[in-house]
């Protein structure tokens, strides 16, 4: 996925949470009310990737936030992130994904104050829980390769998920497992499984991973649920 251009109106911001300041990157539409998007980004960091879906979802009308749960560091390896995950500090990354929860749902431009989250291989457990704790702010979650403890009976979000066959950090049957889960529960939930993807696929910067055509029909399928699940319902709040 190619950002197509940075957003006009993006940049870097702080907020507060628990542990003292912590920055972020919101991206904003055109309009001037629109559906808000929390955007959760895999271990890597909020590297430009992450940015760029920010201003890819901006550009598609809504509000975008990525906070930086790695702290400023950015990472490229494998080996450097398994390192960087026993960081004992980093234990706290559930109250700074709420304070970013609360940081989105005061921005003067948010239509509505449920919003959607769009979780990538880690940031898809912060996701999950996310959604059993906030069930009245969360309206809608999308995972990339990646599962989280959800609590089916609180949970009152509809459920988006996008899945590798071939995924050596993430075993399918655990994904297929969760799905039950939530179905079970009478959840609204889509998990696809793509075949020739492996685990980080939607990510272009990984050039050993990334898989064009899955990243490609990801996307739109993950627009097209946002739109279905975020503007319908800004719309019949007005």
């Amino acid at each position: 996925m190619t950002p197509a251009g940075r957003n006009k109106k993006s940049g870097m911001i702080t907020f507060q949470t628990a542990n003292g300041p912590t920055r972020g990157y919101l991206a904003l539409p055109e309009a001037a009310k629109a559906p808000g998007v929390l955007v959760l980004h895999a271990w890597w960091g909020l590297n430009d990737f992450f940015k760029g879906v920010c201003d890819r979802l901006a550009n598609g009308g809504f509000v975008a936030l990525a906070p930086d749960l790695n702290n400023g560091t950015v990472l490229s390896t494998v080996q450097e992130a398994e390192e960087f995950q026993k960081d004992e500090a980093r234990r706290g990354l559930a109250a700074t994904v709420t304070a970013a929860l609360d940081y989105l749902q005061q921005q003067r431009s948010l239509a509505s104050p449920r919003i959607g989250v769009v979780a990538f291989s880690m940031g898809a457990w912060y996701a999950m829980g996310l959604a059993s704790q906030k069930p009245d702010a969360i309206a809608a979650v999308v995972t990339f390769y990646g599962e989280g403890d959800v609590d089916p009976a609180k949970a009152r979000a509809a459920f988006l998920g996008h899945y590798a066959k071939n995924d050596e950090w993430q075993p399918l049957e655990n994904m297929l497992r969760m799905e039950q889960k939530l179905k079970q529960a009478r959840r609204n939930v889509t998990f696809h499984v793509y075949p020739e993807a492996k685990h980080w696929f939607f990510e272009e910067d990984r050039p050993n991973d990334y898989e064009p055509e899955s990243a490609k029909l990801a996307w739109e399928r993950t627009l097209d649920f946002l739109h279905s699940h975020l503007s319908e319902l800004w719309m019949s709040s007005r």
